[in-house]
């Protein structure tokens, strides 16, 4: 039940008859009548129970645009109800518009919208609906909370889409040289041919060779169809906010990037995102123009866990993929003690099967830091950053050693420079 203005203005009217017969008589008496008022308009409002309320609207948006959703109230009674409705969703919907004018004549329906902006990436449920029937005199109404199922979507932004037409001419350039095989470079079998002075020995052909009865050498050519494998790290380094936004968000980004390219260029995609247990997984499939589909509708609700990844298991799961050579690219903050306690130990296992990238995004905050030299607590925060930068190119310094390769730059930096060092290994024949 809630009380109306009309409540509050029938009460403010017995003033008038309380100055005129000032006692507490008179005080009851109105009360009273105010009471029989509301309960009499309150048992004739009908009962909101009765209306039937039904959901419909877009389920999915990308982060950034606007959606909307629609309820169906149906009155299957033959009383007209008036009042009020509110749809409630969580704050970071971005609801507008959410409260509503009831007016459903007896055995009709009427549609309600609301417009909603999601500030976050992930689902966004609904939470109640609000339906609040009035009386015949406006002075009290009944008024019912419910579920209504529902929830948008909201996919990564995927800002780095316009460095792809530019990658993509360069990738079309490199399939235009490579239409003319070049051997002798890769690890794809190419063809037989007699062995001259200066080949490698390596690549002789024992068994061709007896057959021939003279040296026969293999002949290679740069790979196609390969394998790109993209592990994202959702622990607790991940959660870090980087202007702005998750850690976790910007190496979303840079990865959508490498995979709309690595799947232009023929190459076969797959997800790992986890930490001590897999969050989200995407395999490649026959349809390579769905691939952004499932790895956006993959990642939208995967959040920040505030633990440690478990890079032994993660490892696993790549090992478990191919047995064929693959670019491994680790999506993972470069902190110098969750790579040194967690990393570096599986290492060794993946860099003798697979060609590994450690993607890192940095903090540009770092920077800014070590340019501001205006006062002393500027110059100790300097300090700091000078420090922190230095661990973290000591960490690079060290997978490096052990052959991965480091790619750590800011959120709008890190999507081109992982794509132009894929396109790099292509152009080398390296993958």
């Amino acid at each position: 039940m809630t009380l109306g203005w009309r409540a509050v203005a029938l009460v403010l009217v017995g003033l008038a008859p309380v100055l005129q017969w000032p006692s507490m008589s008179t005080v009851r008496w109105w009360l009273l009548l105010c009471l029989v008022v509301i309960a009499v308009d309150l048992l004739l409002a009908p009962s909101p129970k009765k209306l039937t309320v039904d959901r419909s609207g877009q389920e999915q948006v990308r982060l950034g645009e606007p959606s909307r959703t629609t309820l169906t109230v149906t009155n299957p009674t033959g009383r007209a109800m008036r009042g009020s409705l509110r749809d409630a969703w969580v704050p970071s919907a971005g609801t507008s518009g959410e409260r509503h004018t009831l007016d459903v004549p007896g055995g009709e329906r009427r549609r309600y919208v609301t417009d909603l902006l999601p500030t976050r990436r992930g689902d966004r449920p609904a939470d109640r609906v609000t339906l609040r029937v009035w009386g015949p005199l406006g002075v009290a109404a009944r008024q019912e909370s419910r579920r209504v199922p529902g929830s948008v979507r909201a996919l990564p932004p995927f800002h780095s889409r316009r460095h792809l037409p530019s990658r993509l001419a360069q990738l079309r350039q490199l399939d235009g040289r490579s239409a003319v095989r070049t051997r002798g470079q890769g690890t794809e079998f190419d063809s037989l041919r007699d062995y001259v002075e200066g080949d490698d020995v390596r690549s002789i052909d024992w068994r061709a060779t007896a057959r021939r009865q003279h040296v026969v050498v293999r002949t290679w050519q740069p790979e196609r169809d390969r394998r790109v494998i993209l592990v994202l790290d959702t622990s607790r380094t991940s959660a870090a906010r980087i202007d702005d936004q998750p850690r976790l968000d910007a190496a979303m980004d840079a990865s959508l990037l490498l995979a709309a390219l690595a799947s232009r260029a023929g190459d076969r995609i797959d997800l790992i995102a986890g930490d001590r247990r897999v969050r989200g997984r995407v395999t490649p499939n026959t349809d390579r123009r769905a691939l952004l589909h499932q790895l956006v509708t993959a990642m939208a609700p995967i959040e920040p866990v505030l633990v440690e990844a478990d890079w032994t298991m993660l490892a696993g799961k790549v090992t478990g993929l191919t047995r064929r050579r693959a670019l491994v690219v680790l999506l993972t903050a470069l902190e110098p003690a969750a790579i040194e306690e967690g990393l570096i130990p599986v290492l060794p296992a993946l860099t003798a099967h697979h060609r590994v990238v450690v993607a890192s995004v940095a903090d540009p905050e770092l920077g800014r830091m070590r340019s501001n030299l205006s006062d002393l607590k500027a110059v100790y925060d300097a300090a700091a950053a000078e420090r922190t930068g230095s661990l973290r190119q000591r960490t690079a310094d060290a997978l490096e050693r052990m052959g991965v390769h480091v790619i750590d730059a800011d959120p709008e930096e890190l999507p081109p420079r992982l794509a132009d060092h894929y396109l790099a290994l292509k152009a080398q024949g390296l993958l």
